[in-house]
Protein backbone atom coordinates (compact mmCIF):
# COMPACT_ATOMS: atom_id res chain seq x y z
CA UNK A 1 0.00 0.00 0.00
CA UNK A 2 2.78 2.68 0.71
CA UNK A 3 4.21 2.04 -2.91
CA UNK A 4 1.24 2.76 -4.68
CA UNK A 5 1.48 6.12 -2.44
CA UNK A 6 4.65 6.50 -3.90
CA UNK A 7 4.12 5.42 -7.28
CA UNK A 8 0.84 7.69 -7.40
CA UNK A 9 3.12 10.97 -5.94
CA UNK A 10 6.23 10.51 -8.50
CA UNK A 11 3.70 10.04 -11.45
CA UNK A 12 2.03 12.55 -10.18
CA UNK A 13 5.11 15.46 -10.17
CA UNK A 14 6.35 13.96 -13.39
CA UNK A 15 2.70 15.00 -15.50
CA UNK A 16 2.16 17.69 -13.61
CA UNK A 17 5.43 19.43 -14.32
CA UNK A 18 4.99 18.28 -18.09
CA UNK A 19 1.94 20.35 -18.32
CA UNK A 20 2.81 23.11 -16.06
CA UNK A 21 6.15 23.43 -18.09
CA UNK A 22 4.33 23.32 -21.64
CA UNK A 23 0.66 23.62 -21.35
CA UNK A 24 -0.33 20.28 -22.01
CA UNK A 25 0.56 17.03 -22.11
CA UNK A 26 0.22 15.44 -18.46
CA UNK A 27 -2.89 12.75 -19.37
CA UNK A 28 -0.64 11.06 -21.86
CA UNK A 29 1.62 10.55 -19.17
CA UNK A 30 -0.17 10.09 -16.09
CA UNK A 31 -2.94 7.74 -17.43
CA UNK A 32 -0.99 4.95 -18.76
CA UNK A 33 1.32 4.43 -16.01
CA UNK A 34 -1.13 5.33 -13.22
CA UNK A 35 -3.27 2.25 -14.91
CA UNK A 36 -0.49 0.17 -14.21
CA UNK A 37 -0.99 -0.20 -10.66
CA UNK A 38 -4.62 1.29 -10.53
CA UNK A 39 -7.84 0.75 -12.06
CA UNK A 40 -8.86 2.69 -15.43
CA UNK A 41 -12.09 3.84 -13.64
CA UNK A 42 -9.40 5.49 -10.82
CA UNK A 43 -6.30 6.62 -12.97
CA UNK A 44 -8.84 8.77 -15.41
CA UNK A 45 -11.16 10.22 -13.34
CA UNK A 46 -7.86 10.98 -11.12
CA UNK A 47 -5.93 12.52 -14.04
CA UNK A 48 -8.79 14.93 -14.64
CA UNK A 49 -8.81 15.84 -11.07
CA UNK A 50 -5.39 16.72 -11.25
CA UNK A 51 -5.70 18.35 -14.97
CA UNK A 52 -8.35 21.28 -13.22
CA UNK A 53 -6.00 21.81 -9.83
CA UNK A 54 -3.30 22.35 -12.65
CA UNK A 55 -5.50 24.77 -14.69
CA UNK A 56 -6.59 26.63 -12.13
CA UNK A 57 -3.56 27.55 -10.42
CA UNK A 58 -1.62 28.35 -13.75
CA UNK A 59 -4.67 30.42 -14.50
CA UNK A 60 -4.59 32.39 -11.38
CA UNK A 61 -0.71 32.81 -11.55
CA UNK A 62 -0.61 34.19 -15.09
CA UNK A 63 -3.93 35.28 -15.38
CA UNK A 64 -1.96 38.58 -16.89
CA UNK A 65 -0.86 36.61 -20.09
CA UNK A 66 -3.98 34.65 -21.35
CA UNK A 67 -5.43 35.73 -24.65
CA UNK A 68 -9.06 35.26 -23.22
CA UNK A 69 -10.60 36.46 -26.44
CA UNK A 70 -8.99 33.38 -28.48
CA UNK A 71 -9.32 30.90 -25.61
CA UNK A 72 -12.92 31.91 -25.79
CA UNK A 73 -13.33 31.24 -29.33
CA UNK A 74 -11.27 27.88 -29.12
CA UNK A 75 -14.00 26.52 -26.43
CA UNK A 76 -16.85 27.36 -28.40
CA UNK A 77 -15.75 25.71 -31.25
CA UNK A 78 -14.27 23.04 -29.55
CA UNK A 79 -17.57 22.28 -28.28
CA UNK A 80 -18.99 22.18 -31.84
CA UNK A 81 -16.46 19.51 -32.32
CA UNK A 82 -17.03 17.28 -29.49
CA UNK A 83 -19.98 15.61 -31.01
CA UNK A 84 -17.91 14.53 -33.87
CA UNK A 85 -15.16 13.38 -31.44
CA UNK A 86 -17.76 11.07 -29.84
CA UNK A 87 -19.35 9.98 -32.89
CA UNK A 88 -15.45 8.74 -34.21
CA UNK A 89 -15.05 7.00 -31.20
CA UNK A 90 -18.33 5.27 -31.57
CA UNK A 91 -18.54 4.09 -35.21
CA UNK A 92 -14.95 4.96 -36.43
CA UNK A 93 -12.40 2.12 -36.84
CA UNK A 94 -10.28 2.84 -34.22
CA UNK A 95 -6.66 0.63 -34.92
CA UNK A 96 -6.74 2.71 -38.58
CA UNK A 97 -7.87 6.61 -36.66
CA UNK A 98 -5.34 6.15 -34.12
CA UNK A 99 -2.26 5.28 -36.22
CA UNK A 100 -3.01 7.89 -39.11
CA UNK A 101 -3.65 10.29 -36.38
CA UNK A 102 -0.43 9.77 -34.88
CA UNK A 103 1.18 9.82 -38.11
CA UNK A 104 -0.52 13.02 -39.37
CA UNK A 105 0.53 14.50 -35.87
CA UNK A 106 4.23 13.36 -36.41
CA UNK A 107 4.62 14.57 -40.11
CA UNK A 108 3.07 18.41 -38.70
CA UNK A 109 5.60 18.52 -35.84
CA UNK A 110 8.45 17.31 -38.41
CA UNK A 111 7.25 20.13 -40.69
CA UNK A 112 7.02 22.97 -38.55
CA UNK A 113 10.73 21.90 -36.72
CA UNK A 114 12.27 21.78 -40.30
CA UNK A 115 10.07 23.99 -42.88
CA UNK A 116 10.42 27.69 -43.81
CA UNK A 117 7.38 28.69 -44.33
CA UNK A 118 5.11 28.11 -41.57
CA UNK A 119 1.96 30.24 -41.77
CA UNK A 120 1.80 33.10 -39.50
CA UNK A 121 -0.83 35.40 -38.35
CA UNK A 122 -0.49 38.68 -36.73
CA UNK A 123 -4.02 38.82 -34.98
CA UNK A 124 -7.04 36.15 -34.06
CA UNK A 125 -8.48 34.82 -37.43
CA UNK A 126 -11.95 33.64 -37.03
CA UNK A 127 -11.21 30.73 -39.64
CA UNK A 128 -8.51 29.17 -38.35
CA UNK A 129 -9.64 29.64 -34.75
CA UNK A 130 -12.32 27.45 -35.97
CA UNK A 131 -10.02 24.93 -37.41
CA UNK A 132 -8.08 24.43 -34.94
CA UNK A 133 -10.84 25.15 -31.79
CA UNK A 134 -13.43 22.35 -33.88
CA UNK A 135 -10.14 19.93 -34.38
CA UNK A 136 -9.26 19.83 -30.89
CA UNK A 137 -12.61 18.96 -29.76
CA UNK A 138 -13.01 16.38 -32.56
CA UNK A 139 -10.19 14.81 -31.42
CA UNK A 140 -10.35 15.24 -27.61
CA UNK A 141 -14.05 13.85 -27.95
CA UNK A 142 -12.42 10.73 -29.50
CA UNK A 143 -9.46 10.03 -27.45
CA UNK A 144 -8.39 12.98 -25.33
CA UNK A 145 -5.67 14.12 -27.35
CA UNK A 146 -6.66 18.09 -27.68
CA UNK A 147 -3.49 19.50 -27.35
CA UNK A 148 -1.49 19.10 -31.44
CA UNK A 149 -4.59 21.65 -32.69
CA UNK A 150 -4.09 23.80 -30.21
CA UNK A 151 -0.31 23.62 -30.55
CA UNK A 152 -0.16 24.73 -34.54
CA UNK A 153 -2.52 27.61 -33.29
CA UNK A 154 -0.37 28.95 -30.89
CA UNK A 155 2.56 28.54 -32.82
CA UNK A 156 1.03 30.50 -36.08
CA UNK A 157 0.19 33.32 -33.63
CA UNK A 158 3.70 33.76 -32.60
CA UNK A 159 2.50 33.31 -28.68
CA UNK A 160 5.26 33.38 -26.29
CA UNK A 161 5.68 30.21 -24.16
CA UNK A 162 4.21 32.05 -21.18
CA UNK A 163 1.15 33.35 -23.10
CA UNK A 164 1.16 29.97 -24.53
CA UNK A 165 1.10 28.08 -21.08
CA UNK A 166 -1.73 30.65 -19.37
CA UNK A 167 -3.91 30.38 -22.72
CA UNK A 168 -4.59 26.95 -22.79
CA UNK A 169 -5.45 26.38 -19.38
CA UNK A 170 -8.17 28.65 -19.47
CA UNK A 171 -9.37 26.38 -22.54
CA UNK A 172 -8.35 23.16 -20.50
CA UNK A 173 -9.95 24.47 -17.35
CA UNK A 174 -13.71 24.11 -18.24
CA UNK A 175 -13.23 21.33 -21.08
CA UNK A 176 -11.67 19.46 -17.67
CA UNK A 177 -14.43 20.66 -15.27
CA UNK A 178 -17.40 19.58 -17.56
CA UNK A 179 -15.48 15.83 -17.49
CA UNK A 180 -15.51 15.86 -14.04
CA UNK A 181 -18.73 16.45 -13.53
CA UNK A 182 -19.65 13.59 -16.45
CA UNK A 183 -17.14 11.25 -14.14
CA UNK A 184 -19.38 12.53 -10.73
CA UNK A 185 -22.73 11.84 -12.42
CA UNK A 186 -21.39 8.08 -13.31
CA UNK A 187 -20.21 7.97 -9.70
CA UNK A 188 -16.24 7.03 -10.47
CA UNK A 189 -15.32 10.11 -8.02
CA UNK A 190 -15.52 7.98 -5.39
CA UNK A 191 -13.31 8.33 -1.82
CA UNK A 192 -10.71 6.42 -3.12
CA UNK A 193 -10.35 8.49 -6.48
CA UNK A 194 -9.88 11.49 -3.39
CA UNK A 195 -7.80 9.67 -1.52
CA UNK A 196 -5.60 9.01 -4.07
CA UNK A 197 -5.88 12.99 -5.14
CA UNK A 198 -4.60 14.08 -1.77
CA UNK A 199 -1.86 11.72 -2.12
CA UNK A 200 -1.01 13.75 -5.14
CA UNK A 201 -1.10 17.15 -3.69
CA UNK A 202 2.49 17.49 -2.02
CA UNK A 203 3.24 16.30 -5.68
CA UNK A 204 1.22 18.82 -7.53
CA UNK A 205 1.99 21.93 -6.09
CA UNK A 206 6.08 22.12 -5.99
CA UNK A 207 5.23 20.75 -9.93
CA UNK A 208 3.55 23.69 -11.20
CA UNK A 209 6.12 25.90 -9.44
CA UNK A 210 9.06 24.66 -10.75
CA UNK A 211 7.18 24.19 -14.60
CA UNK A 212 5.90 27.99 -14.56
CA UNK A 213 10.47 28.63 -13.24
CA UNK A 214 11.20 26.37 -16.57
CA UNK A 215 8.45 27.78 -18.81
CA UNK A 216 8.96 31.16 -17.93
CA UNK A 217 12.94 30.93 -18.56
CA UNK A 218 12.70 29.06 -21.83
CA UNK A 219 13.71 31.43 -24.89
CA UNK A 220 10.58 32.16 -27.34
CA UNK A 221 12.73 30.33 -30.55
CA UNK A 222 13.10 27.00 -28.47
CA UNK A 223 9.77 26.95 -27.00
CA UNK A 224 7.95 25.77 -29.86
CA UNK A 225 10.89 23.34 -30.84
CA UNK A 226 10.47 21.26 -27.60
CA UNK A 227 7.05 21.79 -27.82
CA UNK A 228 6.74 19.96 -31.30
CA UNK A 229 9.44 17.27 -30.01
CA UNK A 230 7.08 16.47 -27.58
CA UNK A 231 4.09 15.95 -30.18
CA UNK A 232 6.39 13.81 -31.95
CA UNK A 233 6.56 11.41 -28.69
CA UNK A 234 2.71 11.92 -28.41
CA UNK A 235 2.54 10.22 -31.92
CA UNK A 236 4.62 7.94 -31.23
CA UNK A 237 2.84 6.92 -28.33
CA UNK A 238 -0.61 6.87 -30.07
CA UNK A 239 0.75 4.35 -32.81
CA UNK A 240 2.88 2.05 -30.54
CA UNK A 241 -0.44 2.25 -28.49
CA UNK A 242 -2.69 1.06 -31.13
CA UNK A 243 0.27 -1.62 -32.15
CA UNK A 244 0.82 -3.46 -29.08
CA UNK A 245 -2.13 -5.45 -28.72
CA UNK A 246 -1.58 -6.79 -31.88
CA UNK A 247 2.08 -8.40 -30.88
CA UNK A 248 0.47 -9.22 -27.41
CA UNK A 249 -2.00 -11.80 -29.18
Amino acid sequence: MEFIYIYVFVVSFIATLVRSTFGFGESLIAVPFFILYLPMDIAVPLSVLISILVALVVVVQDHKQIHFDSAKWLIIFAVLGIPFGLLILIYGNEFWVKIGLGLLIIAYALYAIFGKNVLTLKTDNKLWLFICGFLSGVLGGAYGVNGPPLVVYGNMRNWSAKHFRATLQVYFLPVSFIGSLGYFAKGLITLEVLKYFLVSLPAVFPAIFLGRYLNHNISGNSFFKYVYFGLILIGIFLIVNTLLPLYSL
